[in-house]
């Protein structure tokens, strides 16, 4: 796969898979209205930086597979490579948490309690995902490379320090 065809396929799935999870679906349960009863400045501050944080760290890892992988996220077009540098360096799903992210400090931002709820759902559905589709896949497609990085780099949350490939 080219850079190019990497670059569009993972723009369209960017799009459908956390345009919708994080912003169709919000916009959904809350019409992105502020809730006052539940809406404190401070928290609403708190929930704006997890937003730009969440939508950052997302971008950063599409781009990774685009330059990294040559492939995409999706899994109708995987990357030829292992993607493991930049953000993938301290934890093995950045894109989940960061959508998360981005979901809690929406939640934070309006003061709706529902995307709380909604935030829980999506990580119980994305941790059986990577679970029981994703690694599984990525054992297969990867083999002890995969395992050593599986091995070194927590799922869900990161490292104090880098992961490097031949060091733990």
């Amino acid at each position: 796969m080219t850079r190019a065809r990497a670059a569009a396929g993972s723009l369209v799935f960017l799009l459908l898979a956390p345009g919708v999870t994080a912003g169709l679906v919000p916009w959904l349960l809350t019409g992105w209205s502020v809730d006052e009863s539940f809406a404190w400045l401070p928290l609403q501050v708190l929930g704006a930086l997890l937003v730009l944080a969440g939508t950052a760290v997302v971008l950063h890892a599409f781009a990774r597979f685009v330059v990294e992988g040559l492939g995409t996220p999706a899994p109708v077009a995987p990357p030829q490579q292992l993607v493991v540098g930049g953000l993938y360096r301290y934890v093995r799903n950045p894109m989940y948490v960061a959508v998360a992210s981005a979901i809690i400090g929406q939640a934070l931002l309006l003061g709706r309690p529902v995307l709380l709820a909604y935030a829980a759902l999506f990580m119980a559905v994305v941790a059986a995902f990577v679970r029981w589709y994703e690694e599984p896949a990525l054992t297969d497609r990867f083999g002890e490379e995969y395992a050593a990085y599986r091995q070194a780099v927590p799922a869900w949350h990161p490292r104090l320090h880098p992961w490097r490939a031949g060091r733990s």
